[in-house]
């Protein structure tokens, strides 16, 4: 098998995974809801309401495609499909799991290997803004426009305590490139050699700060509760996408689900190892190269899974946040404390070394 060929099953396997995930999302996020509060949830589309997500879509296909008179169209129409389009190929820079071999030649599990992939998904999630501007402001519509405009404000603002709380990891792992940061917690000074904990030297361990708030940023830039003023449900619009339906209106949401997606496993590659885990170098050295890959592949989407899991949990424990409280944490508190990691790192770096 040639490289090019492998690249094309890698991303054909990259898409349909990207969209299974997004659409049992919204099962098990229903099924997280009535767990939380004693029901009994999705139950009658399959067993267990599995078909749930395949019955959803079918509804948004077969709904009316309205579309406004005054609407600017060919936005109206580019403004879903742009975030669908970022959401998606935000993923090809992510190593989701260690190389295969395969007829004697290694493959890495990764479709682009660039030296600036930290950048990559920074600069495509500041495009993805461009998207929900341009369906509020394409619509025709002033709410729409209002909705746009203040969801523009809350991901351009948190955008600035993720890069913030970036640079901390950056400076740590001394390069752009996930592979690099993820092969960077194989091992290190945390756990030493041992061999059934190599694998174990993550980033959570030396930054817990720039997690917290990489965390929270990540729930405003998914536009998850409590941060969900975009949409904010409890309103009589939904924001910029007031004037949407049918599979329009499905890519807005199915799109928030993909990037939830890409968001965890962001998150797992800069602070919980990436692909690694307990073991891996053993596991490499004594069963082959081969398994370890699989096993790291399983490994990268447990813990993404378990990300997801927690997003959910979040929405619907706390309560939703006022604008002005939104802006407060994120420009007072988030900013802040990623500039004060931000200095304690580079401080203890000039000090001890990497």
């Amino acid at each position: 098998m040639d490289l090019l060929t492998f690249k094309l099953i890698l991303v054909l396997a990259l898409f349909l995974l990207s969209l299974t995930i997004a659409a049992y999302s919204t099962w098990a996020e229903r099924k997280v809801a009535s767990i939380m509060q004693d029901r009994i949830g999705p139950n009658r589309a399959g067993p267990f309401g599995l078909l749930q997500p395949l019955a959803d879509g079918g509804k948004f296909f077969f709904k009316e495609d309205f579309t406004p008179a005054n609407a600017e169209k060919f936005l109206f129409v580019l403004g879903p499909a742009l975030v669908m389009f970022i959401s998606l190929i935000t993923g090809a820079v992510i190593p989701w799991g260690k190389s295969l071999n395969i007829a004697g030649t290694s493959f890495d599990l990764q479709v682009a290997n660039i030296d600036v992939g930290v950048l990559f998904i920074i600069g495509m999630a500041s495009i993805g803004v461009y998207g929900i501007m341009i369906g509020g402001w394409a619509s025709n519509n002033k709410y729409s426009l209002l909705g746009a405009i203040r969801a523009s404000s809350q991901m351009i603002s948190y955008e600035l305590a993720m890069g913030l709380a970036l640079l901390s990891i950056i400076m740590m792992s001394g390069s752009l490139d996930l592979k690099e940061i993820t092969e960077s917690q194989t091992t290190g000074k945390l756990w030493g050699v041992i061999p059934w904990v190599s694998g174990l030297n993550w980033n959570i361990f030396y930054q817990p700060i720039a997690f917290l708030v990489f965390f929270v940023a990540a729930l405003a830039e998914t536009n998850r509760h409590p941060f969900d003023l975009p949409e904010c449900e409890s309103e009589l619009v939904t924001g910029y996408s007031t004037e949407y339906s049918s599979m329009k209106l499905g890519l807005y949401m199915f799109g928030e689900y993909v990037n939830m997606f890409i968001s965890n496993a962001f998150m797992v590659v800069l602070f919980f190892g990436g692909y690694n885990y307990p073991g891996i170098e053993w596991v490499t050295q004594n069963w082959g190269e081969n398994t370890a890959g699989i096993l790291s592949i399983v490994a990268f989407l447990t813990k993404t899974v378990i990300g997801i899991l927690i997003f959910m949990w979040i929405r619907w424990t706390l309560p939703r946040f006022r604008y002005d409280q939104l802006m407060h944490l994120g420009w007072k508190t988030l900013i802040p404390m990623a500039l004060v990691n931000l200095l304690i790192t580079g401080a203890v770096i000039l000090a001890f070394g990497n």
